[in-house]
């Protein structure tokens, strides 16, 4: 199958998946066989298109041309195709766990849940494939419509009030922000393709390129870099697959991801380090880092910490871009991966803990694991990827990390960057820690592990954190093609 064949069909499975589990919506079973084949046909075909992509002469599917000169356009590049791998992958393994969960949780409405959910996947290939902005853009905002009624699936007062912080902040965002951005960029160069070493060629001033850049950045409001970061606190009211969806595998990768695909192939690394706004925004993605990781430590509730620990490590890919370094660059590339599996085994641990034992907040977990040790166990591991400890796969992405803030003589993001692991340490190791080591504070006859569905994926997401650990040479081999 050629690489045009490829794309579309990435493209369109996930809608072709949406509407077959519309169809199926009376008879669950095949609902759920369906949802979950699409996922691991859609990864095997982005695998595909990896195996037969020629860095040099990638494929391009162009769906549309409205303007003269501006496509609706997809074109395969490194960043992206990790991008892909990475949501094709998570996709078959979250449906596996949504299965579990929703069922064990009677959850309503499941078919709406199953049909968002492929769409939502759907916008993240072509947010992953954009050959420009512009496709970039208008996939950036077909993710956000798409995920708006997995936040408000409760249709609880509390669900419908996230929902409309949700939209407010992140449609409020890109279009004031994102969008004047990409216009103005059409406006001075003529073009909002993405190209190797950027588009502006030293014919706009820097004074110019520092305001654009700052537009991008805060445009992007689906990063989470404070002062934009409310909206993702306010969504773990929607069921636990979708925190997962929204941490690990779409909604706040698409930010960083899109954040990264700037920096690169619209402004080039170079001119990003001769910058000093990009210097004042790897400041304020530390500060980031480091408020997000202490209010982590403040929140009882296992979702809320999850969420303002998102809210950190994304800071790191940031400032990763900031940096104006290729190590910087290739580490936030690493993250995405690495950060995916991490969080996502973490947010799978919490729905299982609700699921089985009916507890939400931490004070609650004390003596768990020895009626859920798998699960908490798995918890430990994802816990230990987010700090970056050896032999997991976190430890690869901040080191690399960690040798752009050197490379770049940044000792005080140096400094964050660490500080930021040991504060990890003290609001994630520490809630595997009491469920092992602590007595219950209340009885605990009757509590045994989730269904077996959400325990395989689990294990899954577990394992994988190791296995990034000992093979991550492909996830580095094709961050560093990135910049090449």
């Amino acid at each position: 199958m050629s690489g045009v064949a490829l794309l579309a069909w990435i493209l369109a499975l996930p809608v072709i998946s949406a509407c077959a589990v519309v169809v199926a919506r009376a008879r669950p079973n095949l609902r759920e066989s369906l949802t979950v084949a699409s996922g691991i046909v859609l990864f095997l075909l982005v695998v595909a298109l990896y195996r037969s992509l020629d860095w040099d002469n990638p494929s391009r599917l162009v769906l549309a041309e409205p303007f003269p000169g501006l496509q609706l356009a997809f074109e395969p590049e490194p960043l992206g195709l990790l991008f892909a791998m990475v949501a094709g992958f998570l996709w078959p393994v979250t449906s596996v766990y949504a299965v579990g969960y929703m069922r064990a949780h009677h959850e309503q409405h499941q078919t709406r849940f199953f049909a968002a959910f492929a769409v939502s996947i759907g916008a993240t290939m072509g947010i992953a494939f954009a050959a420009n902005m512009f496709t970039l853009f208008v996939f950036y905002e077909i993710l956000t419509v798409a995920t708006y009624p997995l936040v408000t699936h409760a249709g609880t007062d509390e669900a419908r009030r996230a929902g409309r912080v949700y939209l407010g902040i992140l449609m409020g965002t890109s279009v004031s922000l994102l969008l004047l951005a990409t216009v103005w960029t059409w406006q001075l160069t003529g073009t909002l393709e993405f190209t190797r070493g950027g588009v502006f060629d030293g014919q706009v001033d820097g004074v110019m390129l520092g305001v654009l850049l700052a537009l991008y950045v805060f445009g992007t409001g689906k990063a989470a870099l404070m002062p934009f970061h409310r909206w993702l606190p306010a969504a773990m009211v929607a069921p636990t697959p979708v925190s997962a969806l929204l941490h690990a595998v779409a909604v706040v990768k698409a930010g960083v991801f899109t954040i990264l695909k700037v920096v690169v192939y619209l402004f080039g690394i170079d001119v990003i380090a001769d910058l000093m706004v990009a210097d004042l925004l790897a400041a304020l993605a530390a500060l980031t880092i480091l408020i997000a990781s202490l209010v982590a430590m403040t929140r009882d509730n296992l979702k809320a910490r999850l969420a303002y620990s998102t809210v950190s490590q994304l800071g790191y890919i940031v400032l990763g871009a900031m940096l104006g370094a290729t190590a910087g660059v290739v580490g936030g590339s690493m993250h995405i991966v690495m950060h995916a599996f991490g969080k996502i085994t973490l947010f799978f641990c919490a729905g299982a803990i609700l699921v089985a034992a009916h507890k939400t907040r931490v004070s609650e977990l004390d003596g768990l694991g020895r009626r859920m040790p798998l699960t908490m166990f798995a918890f430990l591991v994802g816990a230990l990827s987010i700090v970056g400890l050896p032999p997991l796969g976190g430890t690869w992405s901040k080191w690399v990390l960690v040798q752009g803030t050197l490379d770049t003589g940044a000792w005080l993001l140096t400094a964050v960057l660490l500080l930021s692991s040991l504060l990890n340490v003290a609001y994630l190791v520490s809630i595997p820690v009491r469920g092992f080591f602590r007595k219950p504070t209340a009885a605990q006859d009757g509590i045994r592990e989730a269904p077996l569905a959400s325990l395989i994926a689990i294990g899954v997401t577990a394992v994988g954190c190791v296995a990034l650990f000992f093979w991550a040479d492909p996830v580095y081999r094709v961050a560093g093609e990135i910049t090449r």
